[in-house]
Order: structure tokens, then C-alpha cells, then sequence
């Protein structure tokens, strides 16, 4: 549930944003939150799910962290964070504890490109959300981390349409997903996943 401790501290990430936006910090440098409208639909994928294990490729200073784990606490679930950035991750730590909800997420500091394969992990939901050239091979990496029934939500599918195009086409066409772009915040699709990936052509 979204308590006052959470809301407060969503809307202090939702402020510095914008003043961030209007400042014209670069991307690498700004938060880049999700929104409310994507932190809904992530809250209603992972909070009717008892125990959901939950991936995040790209926390930032955990804006959707927050509506991640405070869905995953309900039904007694848990969410991996992955962030690169050390002075996001510095972010994080201090967003999550402010929350009040150390006990509902850990971050996992490194290039997810190296951190996500040494996961033992498997997960109910994946939230894809790093930079957009690494979207494929993040992606495969997940797809051996779910199982079928898994869902992976990929952010930034409309906004950055001319980086992503023939990714979420890929996505659309590949038989073990079921997936769907759904127009909220920059675009989210979500990839629901029937069987394990086809095997590749050698």
C-alpha cells in the first residue's frame, strides 16, 4: 500500500524531477522517474501476487523502486534493484530507507550486463528500464530469469520509438510472449511469457 511515508517520498522525487527538467540536466545526470500513471499499472502487476519476486533493471534513485516494493509487500514479496550509477545508487539507499522499506527491496550496484547472469534468482515480474541500446541484451538475459507466466515490462517503448522500434517489434512477434504496449507515462509493454525463448539457429 502506498502509505504517507511512501507518497512523501514520491513526491520529492516527482519535484526534483521536474526542477532537474527545468534546469537541463542531462539524461545521465537527472532522475527520470517513471510517473504515476506507469507506478500504478507496476503496483496492480505485482501487488495480487503472493511472495512476487520482482527484477528492476535500471533503479535510478528509485522512484519506481517505491511502487514496486510497496506492492511487493503486501502479499509478502521482495524486489531486486540493478543501478550502475554510484551516486544513484547513493540515491536509492536513501529514498528506499526514507520510505521505510529496506526490509521489501536490496540493490544490486554494477553494470546489469555483468550483475543480472550472477543472479540465482527467479522472478515473477521484470521492470526493464536502463539505457535503450542495452535493451536486447538485457532482455535475453531476464527472459532465463522467468519462468512461464512471468510478465517483463519494458519502459520508454513510445517515447524513444525511433531507438525501440524494431525491438518491440521483435518483441510483438515472437510466439513464447504475449506482449502488449500499453500508452501510459513514455509507453510501457508488457510481455507476458508462455515458454521458454526458441532456440537459435546455429
Amino acid at each position: 500500500m502506498l502509505d504517507e511515508r511512501v507518497q512523501a517520498v514520491l513526491a520529492r522525487l516527482e519535484a526534483e524531477a521536474e526542477a532537474e527538467r527545468e534546469a537541463g540536466l542531462p539524461p545521465e545526470r537527472r532522475t527520470l522517474p517513471v510517473g504515476p500513471e506507469a507506478g500504478r499499472l507496476l503496483f496492480a502487476l505485482v501487488a495480487a501476487n503472493p511472495g512476487c519476486e520482482v527484477l528492476e533493471i535500471g533503479a535510478s534513485r528509485g522512484y519506481s523502486t517505491l511502487w514496486l516494493a510497496s506492492a511487493a509487500r503486501i502479499l509478502g514479496g521482495h524486489v531486486v534493484s540493478l543501478e550502475a550509477d554510484a551516486a544513484k545508487c547513493e540515491d536509492w539507499r536513501r529514498t528506499i530507507a526514507e520510505a521505510g522499506l529496506e526490509a521489501h527491496a536490496d540493490l544490486v550496484e554494477g553494470d546489469a550486463l555483468e550483475t543480472l547472469p550472477r543472479l540465482d534468482d527467479a522472478f515473477d515480474v521484470v521492470f526493464l528500464d536502463a539505457w535503450k541500446h542495452d535493451y536486447e541484451a538485457l532482455f535475453a538475459l531476464a527472459r532465463t530469469k522467468v519462468d512461464p507466466g512471468g510478465v517483463i515490462v519494458a519502459d520508454n517503448v513510445v517515447s524513444h520509438r525511433d531507438e525501440l522500434d524494431g525491438w518491440v517489434a521483435a518483441r510483438e512477434a515472437d510466439t513464447t510472449l504475449v506482449t502488449v504496449t500499453v500508452p501510459v507515462g513514455s509507453g510501457l509493454q508488457v510481455s507476458t511469457v508462455l515458454s521458454p525463448p526458441a532456440p537459435t539457429t546455429p
